[in-house]
């Protein structure tokens, strides 16, 4: 059974900058692609960044490429977003998943971790 904790969301002002952690169970790194996904009010869940096994490759969506920055370290079994240049629209609740890709190259999330409310207000 995988365990996801998240932390570190929070009250940021537009332009501010928040980094979310996720610690995961031993192994898990070596096992799944650790990904973040949110959900605004009233809207589905998206995908926002996932992260290969290896670390070597990032994928991001195009609405926080250049903003967001997705790492992990295996040493810590934690997985980072850190999110600048942080934007009201960016509101919603994060979400660490661990999945897999599947033949279409869409990400399958396996398990989840309990969510985390990021707020960008002024």
């Amino acid at each position: 059974q995988v365990q996801l904790v998240e932390s570190g969301g929070g009250l940021v002002q537009p332009g501010g900058s928040l980094r979310l952690s996720c610690a995961a169970s031993a192994r898990t790194f070596s096992s799944y692609v650790m990904a973040w996904f949110r959900q605004a009010p009233g809207k589905e869940r998206e995908f926002v960044a996932a992260i290969s096994r290896s670390g070597g490759n990032t994928y991001y969506a195009d609405s926080v490429k250049g903003r967001f920055t997705i790492s992990g370290d295996n040493a810590k079994n934690t997985v980072y977003l850190q999110m600048n240049s942080l934007k009201p629209e960016d509101t919603a609740v994060y979400y660490c998943a661990a999945g897999t890709w599947d033949l279409y190259n869409n990400y399958v999330p396996d398990y989840w971790g309990q969510g985390n409310q990021v707020t960008v207000s002024s």
